[in-house]
């Protein structure tokens, strides 16, 4: 395994440090003794807004982003219940296609149903969909806010589900020095550090991140043969970040980011690959009217190598060599809030995203040599409008927003060739296609009374299918699942009503009840066993299964949601529950699928945190519940249900020094994630931790 400087572009890391220093100069050039201090008040944030109370949201700040047993952002998304990954393995162990993110028990595949945003910046993978949490080091974040249900007018495309929104710290939360180091088990490492930079006018701030560790076995100890080893991991993320007024009511904030992951699954020829390098420039106004404008941009590159595994698991051969998959993600966005009174505020932007990348493979394996190659891929693009409104009438709150995007799927393409002569096989060129998708939202909130609000809201979403699910075949342990070109969008329909308690900061409780509907849901459908030799992904064995995405009729979802915080002295106490009733129409296409529960939803998701912190000493833990779910489209296989039992215990031993210890899953419940073959996989495993954190403030 390379080491992360070998792999680490050295262009990045020069663009990095010179956004840097280069940045931190005017800072502190408006900052000397002797010259005048403009009252300027920079924050890094958006336009300024008043959180809608018609939402269900849940909010997860800093002090317990930073706090938790793995010190990964995976981790903290976890506090929320019924958000999830597609599989239940963390970033660690599992194939980063595994890990599209969602809600509400919709289901999904690699590609993630709810949407990802730091800053405005959307962040799923470009080609794929799905999320590189490596590339996140908890220390860079301010805070975390998740809103439930679809039909987010302000990010159109994506939202399906919900929106998972991400703010990098303000500078009251930075300090000038952190370094945390922790050693573990399997020989672990995880240790990350930042270096901050503030003054009245600006700050400038920078994250990194290292983790590695030799892993584990992931087949549990009954099914493994002698192909089946440990799983080793190396992953390494930085971000430079600066904010500084370039007049009285106006700010620029810019941003580079980068990580490298590298993995293996647990056989011979299971490697995993990801590096990506992303950048952003957005102007924020805040005079009397509010203003924002916004451009990114997304690369990547990804690489795996797949296997199948003998019947009796003592020989693995290699079956796909998918080499190198590059994307890039290009966008802009803009928006504007004028000035209308207290009472009413309007927001109306437009945004353009465009995703491209295709997906480079050695397949069809003879004697452990490839004999063909393949490449495929395109662009998919949206363009959209939109507007939101809020308004206050007495003890009634509207909020409403609408949409209308533009969506274009071009340049869809597929060759394939044999290596020893060049002949091709295939060469086929995909219709361009396009059309229109409204996206709507309207919410009602009653404060009936001072600690009681009462709320209910309509909505419609949608989501363009991603260049991955359109092109690019892939393989999950023995089985493997073609793409399809003429997949179309997928739209949601919800319902929700709530109820919310607040007394003050000391507690909260809300409960909210939903039912969805999504429509055209793209599904890995399965088609037939192996073994044969399929079109789109070639041979199978014996152990796996053929699918192919195709969009069924539905997906309904109906369930509650609740959650609460409690703060008593120096404890603080957390719940969260989700119940997902959720099912599949799949129609003519596999009418043997309807009425089946989609795969990997579980209908119940419960956590419980509670910590104490005194005097910098501080203690906590997190119990978290899934409950029993299918791993497959068929409900044939099941996984397990699992509680878990995380915790945290930090010792100050010095001003700014802290001993910690952490342990994961401490009492080594089996978390079953998947099926390899007939072999059945589990994640997070007992992982114990010592280390220590400084702060230099």
């Amino acid at each position: 395994m390379q080491t992360p400087n070998s792999l680490w572009p050295n262009s990045l890391r020069r663009i990095a440090f010179a956004l840097l220093a280069g940045t931190a100069t005017p800072v502190l050039a408006q900052s000397l003794p002797g010259q005048a201090q403009p009252d300027i008040v920079v924050t890094g944030g958006g336009i300024d807004e008043v959180d809608p109370r018609s939402d269900a949201i849940a909010i997860l700040e800093r002090d317990r982003l930073t706090r938790t047993a793995s010190n990964r952002l995976e981790d903290a998304l976890a506090d929320v219940a019924g958000l999830q990954s597609f599989r239940r393995a963390d970033s660690r162990s599992a194939n980063p296609t595994s890990q599209g993110i969602t809600l509400r028990g919709i289901g999904g595949n690699a590609s993630s149903r709810a949407l990802l945003i730091l800053d405005g910046v959307p962040q799923a993978d470009p080609f794929a969909g799905w999320v590189a949490f490596p590339a996140y080091a908890p220390a860079r974040l301010g805070r975390v806010r998740v809103q439930r249900g679809g039909g987010s007018a302000l990010w159109g495309s994506g939202a399906l589900s919900g929106v998972i929104e991400m703010t990098s710290a303000t500078p009251d939360q930075l300090s000038p020095l952190t370094a945390d180091i922790f050693y573990g088990e399997r020989n672990s490492v995880d240790a990350q550090g930042s270096a901050s930079l503030v003054r009245d006018s600006g700050f400038a701030s920078f994250t990194a991140g290292y983790a590695r560790g030799d892993g584990f076995v992931p087949i549990i100890a009954q099914d493994r043969g002698a192909v089946d080893r440990a799983a080793p991991y190396e992953q390494f993320n930085a971000s430079a970040r600066t904010v500084f007024a370039i007049a009285a009511d106006t700010e620029l904030q810019a941003t580079v980011q980068g990580f490298t992951d590298r993995r293996e699954r647990g056989q011979a020829f299971t490697g995993i690959e990801s590096d990506g390098a992303d950048a952003s420039v957005r102007l924020v106004g805040r005079g009397r009217w509010g203003w924002s404008a916004l451009g990114y941009v997304q690369t990547r590159r990804f690489a795996s190598s797949f296997a199948a595994i003998a019947a009796d698991r003592s020989t693995a051969t290699q079956t796909l060599n998918q080499y190198n998959t590059p994307a890039t993600g290009l966008g802009a966005r803009f928006e504007i809030a004028p000035p209308l009174g207290e009472a009413l505020s309007v927001r109306l932007g437009s945004d353009v995203r465009e995703t491209s990348g295709e997906t480079r493979e050695l397949f069809t394996y003879v004697a452990a040599n490839p004999t063909r190659r393949r490449v495929a891929g395109g662009t998919t693009r949206t363009l959209g409008g939109f507007v939101d409104l809020k308004a206050t009438l007495g003890d009634l709150r509207i909020d409403a927003n609408g949409r209308l995007d533009g969506w274009w799927i071009e340049d869809g393409r597929l060759f394939e060739a044999t290596l020893a002569t060049g002949a091709t096989l295939t060469d086929t060129r995909f219709a361009d296609r396009s059309g229109t998708q409204p996206t709507g939202r309207f919410g009602l909130a009653y404060a009936a009374a001072d600690p009681l609000t009462l709320r209910a809201a309509v909505y419609r979403g949608w989501r363009l299918p991603t260049p991955n699910e359109l092109y690019r075949p892939f393989r999950a342990g023995a089985d493997a699942t073609a793409a399809n070109a003429e997949l179309t969008p997928e739209t949601l329909e919800g319902i929700e009503a709530g109820v919310d308690f607040a007394f003050d900061d000391r507690f909260t409780l809300a409960a909210t009840l939903f039912a969805n509907r999504l429509n055209d849901a793209i599904a890995n459908v399965t088609v037939a066993r192996g073994p044969g030799t399929f079109p789109g992904v070639g041979f199978v064995s014996a152990a796996g299964f053929y699918r192919r995405r195709d969009n069924l009729e539905s997906i309904e979802s109906r369930g509650v949601e609740i959650d609460g915080r409690a703060r008593l002295g120096a404890f603080t106490l957390g719940l969260s529950y989700a119940y997902a009733d959720a099912t599949v129409t799949a129609g003519p296409l596999a009418p043997a699928l309807d009425g089946l529960r989609p795969a990997q939803v579980p209908a119940h998701q419960a956590a419980g945190t509670i910590g104490w912190a005194r005097n910098d000493f501080l203690a906590s833990a997190a119990l978290r519940y899934v409950s029993e779910q299918f791993e497959d489209d068929q409900n044939s296989r099941s996984l397990g249900d699992a509680l878990t039992l995380d915790a945290v215990l930090a010792v100050p031993v010095a001003q700014g020094l802290a001993i910690e210890g952490r342990a994961e899953n401490l009492f080594d419940a089996r978390v079953e994630t998947g099926f390899n073959g007939t072999a059945l996989e589990r994640a997070r495993p007992r992982q114990l931790w010592i280390g220590i954190r400084a702060a230099i403030d």
